[in-house]
């Protein structure tokens, strides 16, 4: 039973502030023109919407944060399969790996506006990088929690090293591997609008900065609601599809309660 109430609790609270917004904007109590009354948002936010112009940028913006991370995810679950069964691999670029793992990824987009100019490709790369950590650590700790019995069991019908790793060792990491996307799509989607803000001439992050420079609030606040509404859709579009692309693991995970 209270697992059933929390999300309607969660939903009378975000009501609760949205009226707290409308209520302290009409009765002035931030004393300043740049917060304006949710309704007022809102009806930027439909403007924006029947245009056309906000879906085009949103569009544009998924369209960079999907194309980074799934090159970055792909990318982190290559080198982490390698890292984990092939140790040469991880003597030789591990160093190079965690030198480069805890740069900021907005210190990284300067040097490669320089490489890159600011095309798509420069915030593909940034979206990119910032997916490949999140995925290569989680594939490692899947390999590492494979079964040494279903490997032994490989070895002894003779099956080789890429097709253990394909059929045996991938499945296995798969519960591990979305919950590195996981967390990688919630990154990919905040670098692809800092890096349109920092480096852009399209998408959310550079009609946010755009707004805030020319001083519309309303339409400022009504991008950053597209954005928090988009995350959590894409939040919950993962989920439902990771149960459905691994429902064994949810339904051994059951079993096991």
């Amino acid at each position: 039973m209270r697992m059933a109430m929390r999300p309607s609790s969660g939903a009378w609270l975000i009501l609760g502030l949205l009226l707290l917004w409308e209520v302290s904007a009409r009765l002035d109590w931030m004393h300043t023109p740049n917060w304006p009354p949710l309704s007022t948002v809102l009806a930027a936010l439909l403007h924006d919407v029947f245009s056309g112009e906000l879906p085009v940028l949103v569009g544009g913006t998924l369209w960079r944060m999907f194309s980074g991370l799934l090159a970055g995810g792909a990318a982190g679950v290559i080198v982490g399969l390698l890292f984990a069964t092939l140790p040469i691999t991880s003597r030789l670029f591990g160093l190079t790996i965690e030198l480069i793992r805890p740069i900021p990824i907005p210190a990284v987009i300067p040097p490669l506006v320089l490489f890159l100019g600011l095309d798509n490709t420069m915030k593909v790369t940034v979206v990119a990088l910032t997916a490949f950590f999140p995925v290569l650590t989680n594939t490692m700790q899947g390999v590492r929690a494979v079964e040494a019995d279903a490997l032994a069991m490989g070895r002894t019908f003779g099956i080789g090293f890429w097709r253990r790793a394909v059929h045996i060792i991938l499945p296995a990491c798969l519960p591990y591997i979305f919950a590195g996307f996981r967390v990688a799509l919630a990154l990919a989607l905040v670098v692809t609008v800092v890096a349109e803000m920092i480096a852009g001439e399209q998408g959310v992050g550079h009609y946010l900065v755009l707004m805030q420079f020319a001083g519309r609030a309303p339409e400022m606040y009504a991008t950053v609601i597209v954005l928090a509404v988009l995350g959590y859709a894409l939040n919950r579009g993962f989920l439902a599809f990771e149960r459905r692309t691994i429902h064994w693991y949810f339904a051994l995970g059951r079993m096991a309660d």
